[in-house]
């Protein structure tokens, strides 16, 4: 199956109906396939055909989506850039997976003349926005304007069809190329197992930006049921919120940390959220206390947990039913259909129900690999299955609990954030001897970075100095907690015994992750 075939399906079954929403501007099938293959004409006629890669540097739209549709219709792979990221984050990104065009909006063109300089393969550049582009750039509306209807190459099965950037275990990032059938797969499994999450006619809410695969696979499913796909105007809360009453939102994915800020809104009680009727979150459980807030906010929506990855897509999914019953509440839920989770020790052997050890998973949404790094995929991914990083277990049930990392992950809202990266940042300041990165506990679901840091002899820096210095570097993975010490505990080997840099702050908690 191909990612244009939902194009192609409203066309026939409803072309006069919706799909996209974005503030007040609607686009229905019939306008939605005419621009696609519009803009895949222009793709072609620039080069793209073979499996070329086309990045998109912008906040999100429903020219986004459509940015996805077109360069699959053009035969080529779309790279979203994450717009969360440092400008040097960016370039890495950009160069290793050779982007041949760029889209770009309003928000990032000042950093395009940095991007274009240490980008060797970009080659064009298209003006994403609603005024008219800047002098010698393309525009997004002009290439649709000026350019006929190609037929679709309805590229799909197992050519790539995106590489999505995750943080690297090594410090830098790893671009994880995933199949059209992999992205398929991931948006079938949700409704399947979960019928009220996608249904004909509902209206799906895009809750953060388009760089990860949780939010490429939340349009497609409203996509393949046919419906509405809403893109807010700003994924902060009060642009979701507004999104929600405005068009009537029946589906959405929030971070547990949204929740938090949704529920904490002293005018909540205020808003009409009364259509939602189905809520998915991931990426950290959810504590009971902030569940039963959350569900009085929205009465009439079903609830469901899943835990999943760029590289594997939905592993596990704790189903309403255990919601509404408060059973398992802790837990990742069990493994979703189509796929296999095993709690293995370090050999690969599966341990005993109930004994912690590492997550390993295989689903029908397995990725490609990591983009020119087949040593690192090799290590992910052995005999078949991949290898997650965090340690859990299994119990009697079969329910998945997640109580460890053993990679140095740290979970920030939803987004993975590895310790070694943000550790390089600190230690490219000039007063920084040692640093250890870990997450500590934070207020709302989620963790905070926290870096624990030496310095050199006679020289000083200040919490403050250290994070202006990092942001430029990270952004919003630079540390918002800072730890002076004299000297890193190690082990017998020199490793920085990070578990006992987390003891004092996870002290008194049956998980230490959060």
């Amino acid at each position: 199956m191909h990612l244009t075939h939902i194009v192609h399906r409203a066309l026939q079954l409803a072309p006069d109906e919706p799909v996209t929403a974005y503030g007040d501007r609607f686009r229905t099938a019939r306008e939605q396939a005419d621009r696609v293959s519009r803009l895949a004409g222009a793709l072609r006629e620039r080069g793209v055909g073979s499996g070329e890669h086309v990045g998109m540097l912008a906040l999100g739209s429903d020219r986004y989506i459509e940015f996805f549709l077109a360069v699959a219709w053009a035969n080529g792979v779309f790279h979203p850039v994450n717009p969360a990221w440092s400008t040097r984050e960016m370039i890495y990104a950009l160069a290793e997976s050779r982007t041949e065009i760029l889209f770009i909006d309003d928000a990032f063109l000042d950093r395009l003349e940095e991007i274009r300089a240490a980008c060797p393969d970009l080659r064009e550049v298209v003006h994403v926005g609603d005024g008219p582009p800047p002098a010698g750039m393309a525009g997004f509306e002009e290439l649709i304007a000026g350019t006929g209807p190609v037929e679709d190459a309805r590229r799909g099965g197992e050519d790539p069809a995106c590489v999505v950037y995750t943080s690297g275990t090594t410090g830098r990032a790893k671009g994880v190329v995933v199949s059209h059938a992999g992205l398929v797969h991931q948006a079938l499994i949700l409704p399947a197992r979960v019928p009220c999450h996608g249904v004909p006619g509902g209206r799906i809410l895009i809750t953060s930006n388009f760089s990860s695969i949780s939010m490429m696979v939340t349009w497609l499913i409203q996509g393949m049921w046919g419906g509405i796909t809403v893109v807010p105007r700003s994924t902060d809360v009060d642009g979701l919120l507004d999104a929600i009453e405005r068009h009537g939102v029946t589906h959405a994915p929030f971070a547990p940390g949204t929740m938090q800020q949704i529920v904490d809104r002293p005018d909540i009680a205020e808003r009409d959220l009364s259509s939602m009727r189905s809520i998915a979150y991931g990426a950290a459980p959810i504590t009971e206390a902030l569940l039963t807030r959350v569900m009085k906010v929205f009465p009439n929506a079903a609830f469901h947990q899943w835990y999943g990855m760029n590289e594997f897509g939905l592993a596990t999914l704790l189903p309403p039913e255990d919601h509404a019953a408060g059973r398992k509440l802790r837990s990742a839920g069990r493994p979703a259909i189509g796929a296999e989770v095993r709690i293995a020790d370090e050999t690969g052997a599966e341990v005993p129900r109930g004994e912690v050890g590492e997550i390993l998973v295989r689903t029908g949404a397995m990725m490609l690999g990591y983009l020119s790094k087949p040593e690192e995929t090799a290590r992910t991914v052995r005999d078949g299955w991949l290898h997650t990083g965090d340690g859990g277990y299994m119990d009697e049930d079969g329910y998945l609990y997640i109580v460890d990392r053993i990679k140095d992950v740290i979970n920030v809202d939803g987004w993975n954030v590895y310790s070694t990266e943000v550790e390089q940042a600190v230690a490219s300041h000039p007063a920084v001897a040692a640093v250890a990165v870990i997450g500590v506990p934070d207020d709302k679901p989620g963790e905070k970075v926290h870096a624990v840091i030496v310095l050199k002899h006679g020289r000083t820096a200040s919490a403050e100095d250290i994070r202006r210095h990092c942001e430029p570097l990270i952004a919003w993975k630079t540390p918002t907690g800072y730890e002076f010490v004299d000297a890193l505990p190690l082990s017998n080997t020199g490793k920085v015994l990070k578990r006992e840099l987390r003891k004092p702050h996870w002290a008194g908690r049956d998980r230490q992750v959060n």
